[in-house]
């Protein structure tokens, strides 16, 4: 799966999770960037992701992404290995 399609469908989860059916997410986007996204809704993000993917994140890699964008990266890894 491109880098594209990785990130539209983190969108689009974020959309659903967060119940922010316009927000759109740009590479730099983190938690701060959008208004609502507080710890409940990350841990439910990282958890729908997970399922989608069918990948999981260790600590470490969650504590090293701070932004849309590098998670982005890391699910594309995880998909590619």
């Amino acid at each position: 799966m491109n880098y594209e399609a990785i990130r539209n469908e983190v969108q689009n989860i974020f959309r659903e999770v967060a119940d922010e059916p316009s927000v759109i997410l740009k590479d730099e986007t983190t938690a701060d960037d959008v208004e609502g996204w507080d710890s409940l809704v990350h841990i439910q993000l990282l958890v729908a992701i997970e399922s989608k993917f069918n990948i999981s994140f260790s600590s470490e890699e969650i504590g090293g992404y701070n932004n849309i964008g590098a998670m982005c990266i890391g699910i594309q890894q995880k998909l590619s290995s």
